[in-house]
């Protein structure tokens, strides 16, 4: 979420779009208020109370006024009602970016639940128009139903990538599979076990493929567990730690980037496009949103979600034809130039906020009162 808002603002900016973008100060130490771009900056507003990425934000109900639309990326925790409240004493139109279902268990999962139940149909309602990354996954999501009656509030935006900086490189690949993601608990549904799992199944037939996991969070102690139990600690690895020049080194070097996730938690994948970018191949669950972003058998692979079989089945068509996979990675690269670049991107969201403003159904509150 955080990095589909930094690049909506990046590119609204560079159209002369003005926007200001309100988050929960997660760290004190840094400035309340930050430039961002010509136009745009950062309002970092002291939460209330905050766990995990959820917080209250009580700010809202007086920092949104002044404002044109107000563009809510949903889900935000603990902050829509503040948002929702504000919003009704602003003149602004009310549109909202749906990202994903959030699946849990125990009490965070009773709070999915609730939220779903009672503020999800009051926020699709408010908002004059409901962008998401993929219809396909709206279609399965917790909106299916609503989307079903109301078609004509849904725009399909996908997200970008920047095709200047991930690029392909003149490099053979090698038998490395690649992963990169969060590992923390918010981020469980990336499906980190299964993969390590499946590498598992290959390893003694391929005895110099090595496994990359690339990312941190809680969870990493227990993969590296997972990865010993295995007998892998010396075909796969964890970086926890990596800069940029040293990630797009792992895109190009790498034979496929895998994307297992196991729930609707996850609904498109950016590593997908900066893989694809790259010139490498990828892997990717079954999983509606996720299905979509690239064709299966031309850029990559599809396998059955949690099928920790069919994803070491998939991984070894890969490792076996290297020149096969750098195909796909190649067939993958002009599919993003055309699909999703940056400029394609920030022409759909431009569209989006002038029908928001100018259409004749979207009228603002005052003048229909």
């Amino acid at each position: 979420m955080g990095n589909s808002v930094y690049h909506s603002v990046l590119e609204m900016d560079a159209l002369g779009h003005e926007n200001v973008v309100f988050t929960p100060a997660y760290d004190f130490s840094l400035p309340r208020r930050e430039n961002f771009g010509e136009h745009s900056s950062v309002v970092r507003l002291r939460p209330l109370f905050s766990f995990g990425n959820a917080a209250i934000l009580p700010e809202l109900m007086w920092c949104l006024r002044n404002f044109d639309i107000i563009h809510f990326h949903y889900p935000f925790y603990g902050s829509v009602e503040p948002a929702i409240v504000g919003w009704f004493f602003s003149r602004a139109r009310f549109m909202i970016h749906y990202h994903m279902d959030n699946v849990g268990s125990g009490l965070k999962g009773l709070i999915f639940r609730l939220y779903t139940f009672f503020m999800l149909p009051l926020v699709v309602r408010l908002a004059k128009v409901i962008t998401c990354a993929s219809i396909d996954y709206v279609k399965s999501s917790a909106l299916r139903y609503y989307f079903q009656g109301h078609k004509h509030k849904f725009i399909q935006i996908p997200f970008g990538v920047d095709t200047e900086r991930f690029i392909p490189k003149q490099t053979v690949a090698q038998e490395r599979v690649l992963f990169v993601g969060g590992l923390d608990r918010q981020h469980y549904f990336k499906g980190v076990d299964h993969l390590i799992d499946a590498f598992a199944l290959l390893a003694k037939d391929f005895p110099h493929a090595q496994l990359r996991i690339v990312g941190k969070g809680d969870l990493e102690e227990y993969y590296r567990k997972r990865i010993a139990e295995c007998g892998l600690e010396n075909r796969a690895s964890i970086s926890n730690s990596i800069s940029d020049e040293a990630l797009l080194e792992e895109y190009t070097t790498a034979a496929v980037t895998v994307l297992p996730s196991i729930n609707r938690g996850e609904a498109f994948g950016l590593v997908l496009l900066e893989s694809l970018a790259s010139g490498t191949p990828v892997i990717a669950s079954n999983l509606p949103g996720v299905r979509n972003v690239f064709h299966n058998n031309e850029h990559g692979y599809l396998f059955h979600s949690g099928d920790i079989e069919d994803l070491s089945t998939k991984l070894r068509l890969i490792l076996s034809d290297l020149q096969g996979a750098a195909r796909m990675g190649k067939a993958g690269r002009s599919w993003v130039e055309k699909e999703y670049s940056w400029k394609l991107f920030s022409q759909r969201l431009e569209a989006a906020y002038y029908r928001v403003l100018y259409a004749p159904g979207a009228v603002r509150k005052e003048e229909s009162q």
